[in-house]
């Protein structure tokens, strides 16, 4: 079996390094860049299996990196954060990261995290290409909705959202699993996160986003995704 193989991005080498030894201890492959036009590039060339994504960088910061790499792949994403910075938190998980890691964080506390996103994120190789409903396409491997034959710009964790919820039709979610499953066991924000990000779903899928067809409330529980076939 071909190694995991991990890119790690900080512009501090001595991180790099202590990273890079821990996760090769752990038996994963991994292969390093120090700004963000190299992560970038790498990504595109090498195709890793996770990211480890510094927000302080020159040239791109984290967060550009984390946007430009989102709208290409799905690749799994832990920021690392400086100490309090709750919003470089926030605005990273909300622009996709799949976790993060506070800095000065220990070589055991990220590898952890590495294998639980790595976890979470595995069963995206075993789904198909593509589901339909009526008019409604998700393709999920190219990461895009159609619509009436219409591409609907959807943010990664509306995308995520979706895909997780269609392809498990019928089955009711609770908020906090959807919590947890998306945005990470630890994440700051609280379950109206998920009641937010359902909400601009609907609006955009959805013919009337109060009388949803597709993504509809279970109350006091979650949400569930209902396919009726049409006559």
């Amino acid at each position: 079996m071909a190694k995991e193989k991990i890119l790690v991005v900080d512009d501090e080498k001595n991180i790099v390094e202590l990273v890079k030894y821990n996760l090769n201890k752990e038996g994963y492959d991994v292969i390093c860049a120090y700004d963000g036009f190299e992560a970038v590039n790498l990504t595109r060339q090498e195709s890793p299996d996770l990211i480890i994504l510094d927000i302080m960088l020159p040239g791109q910061s984290g967060m550009d990196v984390c946007r430009i790499l989102r709208k290409e792949t799905r690749t799994p994403i832990i920021m690392a954060t400086a100490k309090g910075e709750e919003i470089d938190k926030i605005l990273g998980l909300e622009m996709g990261a799949d976790d993060y890691v506070t800095k000065p964080f220990s070589p055991r506390e990220l590898v952890a995290r590495v294998k639980a996103v790595l976890r979470r994120t595995s069963s995206r190789g075993e789904e198909k290409d593509e589901v339909s409903f009526d008019d409604l396409t998700i393709n999920l491997i190219k990461h895009e909705v159609r619509k009436g034959g219409e591409e609907v710009d959807l943010k990664p964790k509306e995308f995520d959202l979706l895909r997780l919820l269609a392809t498990n039709p019928g089955k009711v979610f609770t908020r906090d699993f959807l919590l947890e499953q998306l945005w990470g066991y630890d994440y700051l924000g609280d379950t109206r996160t998920v009641d937010v990000h359902m909400r601009r779903l609907r609006q955009k899928i959805e013919v009337d986003a109060a009388s949803p067809c597709y993504l509809k409330t279970v109350h006091g529980i979650g949400y569930k995704f209902q396919h009726e076939e049409k006559e």
